[in-house]
């Protein structure tokens, strides 16, 4: 049988390279036989029958299909077989030629002939029956020729069983090139369990993926869901980890250009991995505060400053001023901007927020209206070791900013936070929640919506854990993490200055505005998710906690209240305008005396050079 089919797979693919050839050589012999074999159920009825009448509706039959076919187009085009479109073609030809081969036997059997014009009616009739039979043979031949051998396949479970799923089973099954054979099918609906998609059984729904891959060995599982809902793809993410199943998923059906195939399967974004909805802002709300305004972002060359600045540009502010003391830092970013990088633009400032007389200078000189303040020490481990550093920069830096800010005029502050600062146990965290004193003590005594927020881990920023992760897996290394059982709270980078941005337009005087993070995701599960859907062969060492970490995050302290207002993902809490200094008690008192001691000779320093002739605006 075998070597029977090797010797028929060079005709067989010589007639697939002719699509119309098949169907209308089927087409033509279905009304010879139908015909015949009309006459013949009819013969046994009535004995006797004309076979010179017989011939020439024969003739006349395939005369007519055969002419009306190839004028319509019905052989000329690829259709898919068993279409809407080729059965309604096929059908008005079926049709026509059936009607002037009746009308010719009506006027035949008038004339005398033996053959009744019942016979040629049932004859027609059987046509019908053919031409399905010849397709369904055309169509089970052509899966055969391209069938892929699953044995040269990855084994693969695929999730959703609609239109989606039925089109990448079928492209699964019949593209050679690929490597992918589906084995099972999944469904949440209840409607589909125990379906079939070309002979592959839908086993059930999301919580049924173990057994499925067990009962499968399968080793891919691929998402064919438009639009899937974040939390799903959390979860399916999450559990394919589990079970070592690679991840793949099909684009939404409004991003395809053409018919879904193979090509188009991608791995899951950061978004899948963390199982969140997009965020949402208002626009109308950002536009007014942003629009037409001199705007000043501080540490615009880190990774949350460059996104937030080519976000606030897209709201066309009369002047956008990027700071950071990192020059290589501005280079890159006006490439990314501009596409190139002169530095040769007064946009580009050079300057350390440490720097208070620098700062005064800045303001006086460029006099922004708006404010965002990114620029900050961010790595808990080493600012352990150089809790000095922390101080000065997070904490001074950020009075600096503040001060500078009072003194020209500055109509709105932002200052961004961490989910560190609530209950702090590091100097990371006590010199946020230091800096958010100064900005709710300083909103206070002007009554202007100066503000922080607050938000957690952005993933693919610089030195957070998925760069870290893809750092050491590129090197062939272990992932390290540092406990089995320890939590973080997530965003994107884009998802984060969204919401810094809408913050910024709905933020009361002195408020801490607490981002929506969603759930925490447990750190472990994130690098089994990365390692599955990079097929990486690395192995996972935990280190254990170090000094300043916490297992599980929180986003709002034991001592505040927060309140939803204006966005659902947005919430306000009262901000704390106590001593800043005091806020680094939870990392001893050395550090709060330290802290105290940089305040001041901050205060003892510049107050505010140039600005004797007052703070007329620019």
């Amino acid at each position: 049988m075998n070597s029977l089919a090797a010797r028929l797979r060079p005709v067989l693919t010589w007639v697939y390279g002719k699509p119309g050839l098949f169907p209308a050589v089927v087409d033509l012999a279905a009304w010879m036989t139908g015909l015949v074999a009309g006459a013949l159920v009819d013969r046994s009825l009535n004995m006797g029958f004309g076979l010179g009448a017989l011939a020439l509706m024969v003739f006349l039959a395939v005369v007519f299909h055969g002419g009306f076919g190839y004028l319509l187009g019905l052989y000329r085009r690829r259709w898919r077989v068993s279409s809407f479109d080729e059965v309604a073609m096929l059908g008005l030809v079926w049709f026509v030629t059936a009607a002037l081969v009746v009308a010719v036997a009506v006027i035949t059997a008038q004339a005398g002939s033996n053959l009744r014009v019942s016979a040629v009616l049932t004859g027609t009739l059987l046509v019908m029956v053919l031409y399905g039979l010849g397709r369904a043979v055309w169509r089970w031949s052509w899966e055969q020729n391209h069938r892929v051998a699953p044995d040269s396949c990855q084994p693969t479970i695929v999730f959703g069983a609609g239109e989606m799923g039925t089109h990448i089973v079928r492209s699964m099954q019949r593209d050679s090139r690929r490597e992918y054979f589906p084995v099972a099918l999944l469904d949440d609906h209840l409607a589909m369990r125990n379906r079939r998609i070309d002979g592959v059984r839908v086993r059930g729904g999301r919580y049924d993926l173990a057994e499925a891959a067990a009962d499968t060995g399968a080793t891919v599982l691929m998402v064919a869901v438009d639009n899937p809902p974040a939390q799903l793809m959390k979860e399916l993410t999450t559990s394919a980890a589990k079970l070592g199943l690679k991840v793949l998923v099909l684009p939404n059906m409004s991003e395809l250009v053409g018919f879904l195939t193979l090509d188009d399967v991608l791995p899951p974004s950061v978004d899948d991995l963390l199982g969140r909805e997009p965020v949402e802002i208002d626009l109308a709300a950002v536009s007014d505060y942003i629009r037409g305004k001199r705007v000043l972002v501080t540490g615009a060359g880190g990774s949350i400053g460059s996104e937030l600045s080519r976000q606030v540009q897209e709201f066309a502010p009369s002047e956008l001023y990027l700071l950071d003391r990192d020059e290589s830092a501005l280079h890159a970013l006006q490439l990314a901007m501009e596409g190139q990088a002169l530095l040769d633009t007064d946009m580009l400032v050079v300057a350390d927020i440490r720097d208070r007389s620098r700062m005064f200078e800045l303001f006086q000189a460029l006099r922004p209206e708006v404010v965002f303040h990114t620029a900050a020490l961010k790595h808990l481990t080493l600012l352990e070791r150089h809790p000095a550093e922390g101080i000065k920069t997070n904490t001074v830096g950020t009075k600096n900013l503040l001060d500078a800010a009072v003194a020209t005029d500055v109509d709105r502050f932002v200052n961004i936070s961490t989910d560190k600062a609530a209950d702090p146990t590091s100097v990371l965290g006590a010199t946020k929640q230091a800096a958010e004193r100064l900005t709710a003590a300083v909103a206070g005594g002007t009554g202007r919506p100066y503000v922080s927020v607050r938000f957690g881990n952005v993933l693919g920023s610089r030195g957070s854990v998925l760069p870290t992760f893809l750092g050491q897996i590129e090197q062939g290394m272990p992932i390290t993490v540092t406990h089995p059982d320890v939590t973080r709270y997530f965003m994107t980078i884009p998802e984060a200055v969204r919401l810094v941005v809408q913050a910024g337009a709905i933020g009361d005087p002195g408020e801490v505005m607490i981002l929506d993070m969603g759930a925490p995701v447990k750190i472990v599960d994130l690098a089994r998710q990365l390692i599955n859907s990079l097929s990486a062969d690395t192995e996972i060492v935990f280190t254990g906690l170090r000094k300043g970490e916490k297992l599980h995050e929180v986003l709002i302290s034991e001592e505040e209240v927060g309140v939803s207002k204006h966005h659902p993902r947005i919430t306000h809490t009262v901000g704390h305008t106590g001593n800043p200094a005091e806020a680094l008690a939870a990392i001893g008192f050395e550090a709060v005396a330290e802290a105290q001691r940089y305040l001041d000779e901050a205060e003892r320093g510049p107050a505010s050079p140039g600005l004797a002739g007052g703070s007329e605006r620019r």
